[in-house]
């Protein structure tokens, strides 16, 4: 395993000489303060990416299969994930996420989880990380005990109960942050969904109109789940009203998330969307609701800029169930993941071409256009690297991810930090990475690498992954780009193609002001 060492990467500002400097800079007496010559056209090197159509296993993104468990009163129906079966559908099908509805029915009339219960959540999770899989999670405490139309009483639980359990799931929760995608809101109603409740409606046998006060304890409830997990993490509401009533925002482009309000920690930052009857009818049974049906659709294409949206198909639907319509709205909302199994009369109506795209399409899709790169570079002076990543995704990624570029030497492993954020490269879009970073390496060859990891430690370890051969943590949970022989499975990282020479002979750069330090990898931890 790969950890870096006492020294971070730095950023050295214009006037500011930095005081924790890597031995390997010191020794090659690092100017700070030198002129910066303009570095010669003769030092660069251009090269050009050929991209890939390839399905790739990328996290957070793609179809999903759906799993189930339960728990009765008398602790019967809890099946545990089979780790053999989830590798299996990494290595054989590319799916890295699947949805997992936990049913609580023991617990819709008891306050108290069972520690066994806890403990069979925790595994599960292991059992995901161990290969290679991330989860979305939805709690629910009951399905329908019989044909449609259903009847109360539907088996959820109250308001109270419904927080105490929360708040005993939030140190699982919080452990297992690291392979949770994201938190389907679940908890009300059949299923998990929000609709046949006995107790967030005034009357059970009118599911369909939700007072004031019905709406404050839905509020409750998300603001718990949110509490629960960290401030990194999401969770997914059922319908744009949902989330509209809970934060008293209108429908519309005027009430959705904006730019300048994304990732910054709140409640409206951190709602996203699920739609389990995509396609199914014009308001898609009832998942948008605004009048006109517009203001909803405005505001969701808006919202998925920045939360994280997904769902499966429930209904054929022609025209707008089949694939012209389908692959428009997944992209108008930025779809990130989608049922594989369900429902298959939907998906079979978009051919096998249709099918093909999605996988590849669903959620981001990185590829490299051009690189930039300084050719040769003195010791302690600058270097520069330009890349142009385009996403060809429906959606950005919508979790936090590090992106570091990796020097790899014949004898030592730097990598420098990169202040750039991936969630902030939208879907159709180009984004620029500029990097000046100060050669305060030892002289020698140095490969270039473009690493996007996971942040977890636990993720981002060059320990085996146990159930996936020939596999670490770090690569299996880092980001894949979608070009042609860049992906170095071995590293979990990009391989540029470009050989920066470090020497004394090399020509002359600029000075290392405002140049980010790079920082040793050692051969044992986590990066």
């Amino acid at each position: 395993m790969r950890k870096l060492l006492a020294v971070p990467a730095v950023l050295c500002g214009v006037a500011m000489v930095c005081a924790s400097i890597a031995p390997a800079a010191t020794a090659a007496q690092v100017a700070l303060d030198a002129p910066a010559p303009k570095e010669s056209a003769d030092n660069r090197v251009v090269r050009a990416y050929e991209p890939s159509d390839a399905n790739l296993a990328n996290p957070e993104r793609g179809f999903y299969h759906h799993t189930e468990t339960h728990y009765r009163a008398d602790g019967s129906g809890y099946v545990p994930l089979d780790g053999a079966r989830l590798a299996t559908w990494r290595q054989d099908e590319q799916i890295t996420q699947i949805l997992r509805v936990i049913y609580l029915e023991k617990f819709a009339d008891v306050d108290t989880l069972d520690r066994a219960y806890l403990d069979l959540l925790r595994a599960d999770f292991a059992t995901a990380r161990d290969a290679g899989v991330k989860v979305i999670v939805r709690f629910a405490y009951a399905q329908p005990k019989d044909d449609w139309p259903y009847q109360p009483p539907y088996g959820d639980a109250p308001k109270a109960r419904v927080l105490s359990h929360i708040a005993q799931l939030t140190p699982v929760l919080r452990e297992n942050a690291d392979v949770i995608a994201t938190v389907q809101s679940g908890f009300i109603g059949l299923w998990g969904e929000g609709y046949y409740t006995d107790h967030f409606v005034a009357d059970p046998t009118d599911p369909g109109t939700v007072t004031e006060e019905d709406w404050a304890n839905r509020r409750d409830v998300f603001l718990a789940l949110l509490k629960a997990l960290p401030k990194d993490r999401t969770i997914q509401v059922r319908t744009m009203l949902m989330k509209q009533k809970a934060l008293s925002r209108p429908s519309g482009v005027e009430g959705a998330l904006t730019a300048e309000e994304a990732f910054d920690g709140s409640p409206a930052a951190r709602i996203g969307h699920h739609n389990d009857c995509f396609l199914a009818s014009p308001d898609d049974f009832g998942t948008f609701l605004s009048d006109p049906i517009t203001l909803d659709q405005e505001y969701l294409g808006q919202e998925t800029n920045f939360v994280p949206m997904g769902g499966e198909t429930c209904n054929v639907n022609p025209p707008r169930s089949e694939w012209p319509s389908a692959s428009a709205e997944m992209a108008r909302y930025h779809y990130s993941y989608l049922n594989t199994d369900y429902n298959r009369d939907v998906l079979g109506s978009w051919g096998e071409a249709g099918i093909e795209e999605t996988k590849r399409r669903l959620g981001y899709r990185l590829a490299l256009t051009e690189g930039s790169f300084t050719e040769g570079v003195r010791p302690g002076r600058a270097f520069t690297v330009n890349l142009g990543l385009r996403n060809d995704g429906w959606a950005a990624p919508y979790n936090p991810r590090d992106v570091k570029l990796v020097l790899e030497g014949e004898h030592k492993t730097y990598a420098v930090r990169l202040d750039t954020d991936p969630r902030q490269w939208a879907a159709g879009t180009t984004a620029d990475v500029a990097v000046k970073a100060c050669a305060a390496v030892p002289p020698g060859e140095y490969r270039l690498l473009l690493d996007l990891p996971a942040p977890e430690p636990r993720l981002r370890s060059d320990t085996p992954l146990p159930g996936v051969p020939g596999m670490s943590y770090h690569s299996a949970y880092a980001i894949q780009l979608a070009n042609a022989g860049v992906w170095d499975a071995a590293t979990g990282a990009n391989d540029l193609g470009h050989t920066l020479v470090v020497g004394w002979d090399q020509p002359s750069t600029g000075g290392c002001n405002g140049a980010l330090l790079p920082g040793q990898v050692a051969t044992a931890g986590a990066r």
